[in-house]
């Protein structure tokens, strides 16, 4: 039994730092660089637009190595990332609704690629978001990369 104990609290604590791992931000500014390594020096990779969803994997000095929907890996100057929580939209498209519920009103549709804020957790296969043209509503989780 104890060590069914000491199986279960390290599978928390693998658990707990995963979920950590888990640090999803935007780009503040249009124009900002991602580059190959941490320095205004290396070689830049491409450049992004404002509120780009990315995935922190780790921060060293000044610098975010970070990773996008398409799985790439880059550098970018920490102070370029904003905490706004951004969600891309990796389906053909995805509509919002007035509730979390496929038969309440359909608010509007959002095309691949497009991106939206989420403002609350997601809930039973659902995420509130808000979309700058569009206003509040719920979509589908399946829909969106970020979470």
């Amino acid at each position: 039994m104890r060590c069914g104990r000491a199986f279960f609290v390290l599978l928390l604590a693998c658990h707990a730092q995963w979920a950590a791992a888990l640090d999803f931000r935007s780009v503040k500014e249009t124009g900002v660089a991602l580059y190959e390594e941490p320095s205004l020096a290396a070689r830049k990779l491409f450049v992004v637009s404002r509120y780009y969803p990315v995935e922190v994997m780790t921060v060293q000095n000044d610098w975010s190595r970070v990773r996008d929907a398409t799985g790439g890996i880059a550098w970018i100057p920490s102070a370029g990332l904003s905490k706004r929580h951004m969600l891309l939209v990796t389906a053909e498209r995805s509509e919002a609704h007035a509730a979390p519920d496929a038969k309440s009103a359909r608010l509007y549709t959002i095309a691949r690629d497009g991106v939206v804020e989420m403002i609350a957790p997601p809930q039973a296969g659902w995420v509130k978001v808000h979309h700058r043209d569009g206003g509040d509503g719920f979509v589908r989780i399946d829909d969106f990369w970020g979470l």
